[in-house]
């Protein structure tokens, strides 16, 4: 009887330090998973918040949508001018209008190639005529600088025979900015970049309230 009291007590001690032991083994491989230093693969790399203060969108449109914006902008401009013209967008771009030459007034119709030039517009001469006058196309120009009133932002340059357009330098009532992107006429896509400070949303949200 005694021997059986003392075998059973020897049994639970061994399970009773089995059971110890396993909970121990547990506990140190809990706490070893949660402090073990972290490989540098494993490790979340902090990305740090890139200051800005604006964003940029590209709209992407259509020549007939910027024929009738660009149309809408000249007459307000020409408004009173004695000289009106407009802007076709086709296969190239054609300005219509007219020029007085020798005191008298003549049709005006000149052609340009549009390339796209670190976010500006350079409109390259590609036929110009004047009436039935036979007349060197830097001379047309010249007319054209002399007598077209254009805004600010555009220069037209005999010497070059071109016509530069500063789209960066336009103003903008909601002081946004913008810049030409890319201009394809044959394939009808044209695309513009929009800059809006954020400041702007600022003052727009202000305004809101």
């Amino acid at each position: 009887m005694q021997r059986k009291k003392i075998r059973g007590e020897r049994k639970w001690k061994r399970l009773f330090y089995s059971l110890l032991g396993f909970n121990i083994a547990v506990i140190f491989l809990l706490l070893s998973l949660i402090f073990w230093p972290v490989s540098p693969e494993e490790e979340r790399s902090e990305i740090p918040d890139l200051p800005s203060s604006s964003s940029e969108f590209v709209i992407r449109t259509t020549k007939q949508n910027v024929n009738n914006l660009v149309n809408a902008y000249l007459e307000e401009l020409l408004e009173g001018s004695k000289h009106r013209y407009y802007i076709v967008l086709d296969e190239d771009v054609q300005l219509v209008g007219e020029l007085p030459v020798f005191s008298t007034t003549v049709p005006l119709n000149v052609h340009f190639v549009p390339f796209v030039e670190n976010g500006n517009i350079v409109l390259k001469q590609r036929s110009i005529s004047i009436g039935q006058l036979q007349l060197p196309n830097k001379k047309i120009m010249e007319y054209m600088k002399k007598y077209l009133e254009v805004p600010d932002w555009v220069q037209i340059l005999p010497e070059r025979e071109e016509i530069y357009i500063a789209v960066k330098r336009m103003e903008l009532n909601s002081n946004f900015t913008l810049s030409a992107e890319h201009i394809d006429l044959e394939g009808d896509h044209l695309a513009f970049r929009v800059k809006i400070p954020y400041e702007t949303l600022e003052l727009i949200r202000k305004d809101g309230n």
